[in-house]
């Protein structure tokens, strides 16, 4: 499996996902994976979009092809999907 495809999965359930905003846990994530995330997932920039998508991380890329943006919670619990296109009603 290339690294592109193990993040299949994700951009799967994302296309599914039908919520301008929603919150997954990392273990909610890693079971939609089927696989345990790395230690780099618990940064934030593993997870927000580059400003050039054709140099982005893998993950990052199946984010956006599912058609959202992801970052970090503050707290470190997981991750908050915002659907591209829609505004932001949150503070960071």
């Amino acid at each position: 499996m290339i690294a592109a495809d193990k993040y299949d999965a994700l951009r799967d359930y994302l296309k599914e996902r039908t919520d301008a905003e929603f919150v997954l846990s990392f273990e909610e994530i890693e079971e939609i994976l089927g696989f345990a995330l790395s230690r780099s997932s618990q940064r934030a920039r593993w997870w927000e979009k580059e400003r050039n998508p054709q140099d982005a991380m893998p993950q990052r890329n199946a984010i956006r092809d599912g058609g959202y943006e992801a970052t970090r919670l503050p707290d470190g619990t997981g991750v908050r999907f915002r659907r591209l296109g829609i505004k932001r009603t949150y503070r960071r």
